[in-house]
């Protein structure tokens, strides 16, 4: 058992623990790395409400996270790097426990199975001059990481003599990550909110993912994503599976994205239930390729199209691909601006889809009213948490808030 016998450099205080792994309180100094460093496999940090600066260094990254040729070498930087090791790190304030990494990785997570991340805010990434770096405030590879209560903002730095056209993104999953992000507040990040690559997973729940730009969700190559309750706004594409990936996207609010709203390309599947897709700039929902395919249910996709068109048309359905291969029922399609469907037939009144004013509220949370025609309008086969037949829109279906 590990005892309180001593400080390091004056970074931490040592707390009895009831097993082999300790509590190591960081109270003051800016060193965090060489708290991290000298922790042990299970150990937890507790770090104090104040700011924490990371010294970059210089990352050559073994492999492309989006390159044709994933072994083409990409020259990156980290900031605060977690490595062959499960660590807890918990910030005593989500606001003030702030950690700067000035890095394009800011925090990585390197074969760390079974850390988390919780109550605190990651910030000032520095953008890398490679564009094929995945930077991004917290980057995970052969990892398994729980993300909860933390704030990734203002990762914005972008080099005055760089051509490099990405930004730094939220929070992003490489090889082998299988990631649980819970309750984040992704914000003004200049590039994807989250972004899964090759062999990654990831959980994505109750988070606010805000202003980017890229993708709020982008989940490409190989890897999977499942998808609740998330507020995703501000980006080019909302939710987007590209590749061969998997999406399951139920009960999101997808609004206010410059171009689409929910995009299916490659050969990816998406399932988009009980979703919000609103006041999206071009089109709501947009399967985007003849090998894409997947499930279009319960969702209501209403008041798109307030740009001008940019690739995708103002409507709110563009099947831009084979529509046999699409599960497409019980959805509220209205209001759009230059029409509810192109390049398919118009579904209302088949399956249950219907074309009429969802009645949302009008106090920015996309309930239902009390006298919405889509209370118990949903697909008959998914239920409310009450067992219910479903609503359609983010009242309905077992994700439901309850």
């Amino acid at each position: 058992m590990k005892t309180a016998t001593f400080l390091l450099s004056a970074l931490i205080i040592l707390i009895p623990a009831l097993t082999n792994a300790a509590t190591l309180t960081v109270e003051r100094g800016n060193n965090l790395q060489s708290v991290i460093d000298f922790a042990s496999d299970g150990d937890t940090l507790i770090i104090a409400a104040k700011t924490f600066w990371a010294t970059p260094k210089e990352f050559l990254d073994p492999l492309c996270g989006n390159c044709a040729d994933p072994t083409e070498k990409v020259i990156a930087s980290t900031g605060f790097i977690v490595r062959n090791k499960a660590l807890v790190l918990i910030g005593k304030d989500r606001t003030k426990t702030e950690l700067v990494t000035n890095a394009g990785y800011g925090i990585y997570f390197e074969n760390s199975h079974g850390s988390i991340i919780m109550n605190m805010s990651i910030t000032g990434g520095i953008r890398d001059d490679d564009g094929n770096a995945t930077d991004a405030g917290i980057v995970v590879r052969n990892s398994r990481l729980l993300i909860e209560d933390v704030d990734v903002r203002d990762n914005i730095h972008r080099s005055p003599d760089s051509n490099v056209v990405v930004g730094i993104g939220g929070i992003f999953g490489r090889e082998g990550a299988d990631i649980e992000i819970r309750n984040c507040r992704i914000i003004n990040n200049q590039w994807d909110g989250v972004a899964l690559y090759r062999g990654a997973t990831a959980l994505v729940v109750d988070c606010l993912i805000k202003d980017g730009r890229g993708a709020g969700i982008g989940v490409t190559w190989d890897a999977t994503c499942t998808a609740y309750r998330n507020e995703v706004t501000g980006f080019w594409k909302g939710i987007g599976s590209f590749g061969t990936a998997v999406v399951i996207a139920r009960n999101n609010i997808v609004h206010d994205n410059l171009a689409w709203g929910i995009i299916a390309t490659g050969q990816s599947y998406m399932e988009a239930v009980n979703n919000i897709v609103h006041h999206n700039g071009n089109c709501g929902v947009a399967p985007w390729s003849p090998d894409a395919r997947g499930r279009i249910i319960n969702n209501i996709i209403s008041d798109n199209g307030w740009r001008e068109k940019q690739i995708c048309p103002c409507v709110g359905v563009w099947n831009y691909g084979d529509w046999a291969k699409w599960i497409y029922r019980n959805n509220i399609v209205f209001g759009n601006r230059d029409g509810d469907y192109e390049a398919i037939w118009d579904q209302t009144g088949i399956n249950g889809n219907l074309n009429i004013d969802p009645l949302l509220k009008t106090d920015s949370s996309y309930q239902l009213q009390v006298t919405s025609p889509a209370l118990h309008a949903g697909d008959s086969t998914i239920y409310n948490p009450d067992g219910s037949r479903s609503h359609i829109g983010i009242d309905g279906g077992p994700q439901a808030h309850r």
